[in-house]
């Protein structure tokens, strides 16, 4: 006779490969199920023949009714918090019941292979990870992130939009202020319609700076993160060209999901924390995989020929934005290595994502490629903070366990490597599902529909979720992304001279960008010379379509002290020159035997004007 109060689930207490899986479920309910070995409890169940205690768990209900199988897994998990949808497909959806007790007897009958394959795909710890550590590690990464970016932009900031810049921000807003009614501030969102003086412009780059350290010294990290996500946003929107790059928008995308991700207390400890939220968690490895997938599938896409037939490497090297001295010397290698590196680049960018989603080994391995890809973008070229924003999206993929020793020592105080660190769940100081749950199903849908346009695929959109994306578009956080979707065969690049007679031309150098033969190419990343950058985008265009080159043009006629500073020298210290010029030429790295004779990195080939020759005084 069952006089139990709590349902009971026995099993095969003989079968290594049972009780592991048993302990993770135990885990999981915790004291709302008890758990027994059949060897031990059979006899009070006479009715049930031992046979089948040997080839399948039963659960008894406290009423006395036994089930068997996937169902008694399904509604032993249903006592676990979270875990009743299983139970509901199971019962609800046509075909889940007959296929869950298909794939349970399968299992049961090879437990020897499928524990081999367990071990070997999760380990032998079957306990739920946990990812306290994890999001303490990511989140000390996105605030040295966030001051990399804010500190970088603002040594430039005055150049680039102060009133003496290339782009004032205050004639910007006025203009739209005149031709936009209140909805301009939805669709402009930023701070800057409060204040667009150079006082605030200096005051949002060094609170940024701040904040920053207030993320990573782990002060109201949940606060702290939307006040720096709506700082960098208002920035994004009134930079313009000189914030829109694809790791700005990774930025703010990632910025806006850690508001929800980091803990909701003023100063978090990591041993009193409750666990972040599992939805957001994946919400950010969602955004991993988009990041990486989509920079493949947008170069397949493309028909670009040289992604065809895996000759982009060809030419990267020496036509990417700014080059570094390692990209010299990767330019040099042999054909069949940079097509066997664009193979590489494609399974890393078209495979390897899908381990995301994969078990706990199979992710780590994802984790490790996409690291190690991202290291050797950084050891050949000048992209910003990407590669390390990158890299911290990387390490949500990890959980606490699998993290190194001496940080598990340090921090948690753990000796033990197989020991966990344990939390207090305090549910009440993290986002509520009624936050969280919304924001994923609206992110989702985004996502879906970035998706199909990445394929190229046309649909009608249902009204609502048309609207749903222009509306969320001017935030910038759910984006898509896709880096070189068509390789650049050849490098224009625009010499900017300025002349007193019109006859002799002297050259502007700027700090980073190709400029004299002879100057090696420099690494500073994780620094953005936003305007260097400009100027590479610009060359692969006209003028007509890069208005803010003239005004960058009209400033050095002015001779702008905020504008030169972003340049390496003033060939004009004195006065200001009377005519300015851009020539353009094709650059080429060098070979070795031209390097070792002429000591010259680069080769050029004059093309001809970018624009007409500048003047203020009409001449």
């Amino acid at each position: 006779m069952n006089n139990r109060t709590k349902p009971l689930l026995i099993y095969d207490g003989d079968c290594g490969f049972c009780r592991r899986w048993i302990a993770h479920w135990q885990s999981l309910t915790g004291d709302r199920v008890e758990y027994a070995p059949f060897q031990e409890i059979a006899s009070e169940f006479p009715e049930i023949p031992r046979e089948e205690f040997a080839t399948s768990v039963q659960l008894i209900e406290p009423s006395g009714k036994a089930f068997s199988g996937a169902e008694a897994v399904f509604r032993t998990l249903s006592y676990a918090p979270g875990k009743r949808w299983m139970l509901w497909m199971y019962e609800k959806i046509p075909g889940a019941a007959p296929i869950s007790e298909w794939s349970y007897r399968l299992v049961a009958e090879h437990r020897t292979l499928f524990s081999r394959a367990t071990r070997f795909l999760v380990g032998q710890d079957l306990e739920p990870p946990t990812y306290v550590l994890t999001r303490w590690l990511f989140l000390r990464m996105l605030g040295v992130v966030y001051l990399i970016a804010f500190i970088s932009l603002w040594t430039q900031i005055s150049g680039l939009v102060g009133s003496n810049g290339i782009y004032p921000v205050q004639d910007f807003l006025k203009l739209v202020r005149e031709q936009v009614g209140l909805e301009r501030y939805w669709l402009l969102p930023t701070l800057f319609w409060l204040n667009a003086s150079d006082a605030f412009l200096q005051f949002l780059c060094g609170g940024g700076v701040f904040l920053s350290l207030l993320l990573i010294l782990n002060i109201a990290p949940s606060a702290v993160s939307f006040l720096l996500w709506a700082s960098y946003l208002s920035l994004a929107v009134i930079c313009r060209e000189f914030l829109s790059f694809q790791w700005d928008a990774l930025l703010l995308e990632t910025g806006f999901l850690a508001i929800f991700f980091a803990p909701m207390k003023l100063r978090p400890g990591l041993s009193t924390e409750s666990p972040p939220s599992l939805i957001v968690l994946w919400l950010l490895r969602l955004l991993l995989f988009k990041l990486v997938f989509s920079s493949g599938v947008v170069k397949l896409m493309s028909d670009d020929p040289t992604w065809r037939d895996l000759t982009a490497l060809i030419y990267h090297y020496e036509t990417q934005p700014l080059p570094t001295w390692t990209s010299w010397y990767a330019d040099q290698l042999p054909i069949w290595f940079q097509k066997a590196s664009a193979v590489l680049m494609f399974f890393i960018e078209l495979v390897v994502p899908f381990l995301i989603f994969a078990p706990r080994r199979l992710r780590f391995l994802g984790c490790g490629a996409i690291v190690a890809f991202q290291l050797l973008i950084m050891a050949t070229g000048n992209y910003c903070f990407f590669n390390l924003l990158a890299i911290a999206l990387c390490i949500l993929l990890l959980d606490d366990k699998v993290l190194p020793r001496l940080l598990r020592e340090k921090i948690f105080g753990l000796k033990n490597d197989n020991q966990a660190p344990t939390f207090m769940v305090n549910r009440s100081r993290r986002w509520p599902k009624l936050v969280t749950v919304p924001i994923a199903v609206i992110i989702i849908l985004i996502t879906a529909v970035l998706f199909f346009r990445i394929f190229h695929v046309d649909i009608d959109l249902p009204a609502p979720i048309s609207k749903l994306v222009r509306a969320v578009a001017p935030f910038r956080s759910v984006n898509s992304y896709g880096l070189f979707a068509v390789m650049t065969t050849s490098r224009p690049e625009i010499i900017v001279e300025g002349s007193q007679d019109g006859e002799t031309w002297l050259p502007y150098e700027f700090k980073y960008k190709p400029g004299d033969l002879k100057e090696r190419p420099r690494f500073v990343e994780p620094f953005q010379p936003r305007l260097d950058w400009q100027m590479w985008f610009a060359a692969l265009s006209s003028y007509e379509n890069n208005p803010w080159f003239i005004n960058f043009s009209v400033r050095l006629l002015q001779n702008s002290s905020e504008v030169i500073a972003l340049l390496k020298e003033n060939p004009f210290p004195d006065a200001p020159p009377r005519y300015i010029r851009a020539v353009v030429y094709d650059y080429r790295f060098t070979d070795f035997t031209e390097k070792k004779a002429e000591g010259t990195w680069w080769r050029r080939e004059f093309k001809g004007l970018y624009c007409p020759i500048l003047s203020l005084r009409g001449e």
